[in-house]
């Protein structure tokens, strides 16, 4: 670990394609994106990622934000998503920890401001902002247009990939 090394650990999770309709058989779910508001309720969580904020929440004391890249409309639909399948009552990440940003270069101000050492996305050009900023950058997902990942990310299939990975890194990088 580098910038943050004094710190409290503190972790950035993506939305879309993470916590919901990730990349299954290299084609994603657009229906949350393109449909109504029923149909983007309808939209499942993805599995194990309930259960995976909840252990992160937990190793991180708290320290979690979801930090997403949405215009106001898409916005709506995830605030209400979220209450919906009663994200935050689930997971136990505090409601005030979500953040949004028009563009994707934009996660990097919100990963500077919250002091973020470990970011989750699905979005390799995400994740691109983010290094050198951000210690630990997970690469969430099926990614079938990368032959590979580079270097300074963990490429991580599913949650359960996930959240053993980051607590893994956790623990290393504990004093």
């Amino acid at each position: 670990m580098s910038k943050h090394r004094n710190s409290e650990p503190r972790i950035g999770i993506d939305i879309g394609r993470v916590i919901m309709a990730p990349v299954k058989g290299g084609k994603a779910d657009t229906s949350f994106l393109s449909g109504g508001l029923e149909k983007a309720l309808k939209t499942p969580p993805s599995p194990g990622a309930f259960d995976g904020v909840r252990s992160l929440v937990s190793a991180f004391g708290g320290r979690a934000w979801l930090v997403s890249k949405a215009g106001p409309k898409v916005q709506s639909k995830t605030k209400q998503w979220l209450r919906h399948w009663d994200f935050y009552g689930e997971t136990g990440l505090p409601r005030e920890h979500l953040r949004f940003c028009l563009q994707r270069s934009q996660k990097a101000v919100h990963c500077r401001q919250l002091k973020i050492t470990h970011f989750i996305d699905d979005r390799l050009d995400v994740l691109e902002h983010l290094h050198g900023l951000v210690p630990r950058l997970y690469l969430f997902g099926e990614q079938p247009k990368l032959d590979a990942a580079p270097d300074w990310v963990t490429q991580v299939g599913d949650w359960r990939e996930t959240t053993v990975a980051v607590l893994r890194d956790l623990a290393q990088d504990e004093p």
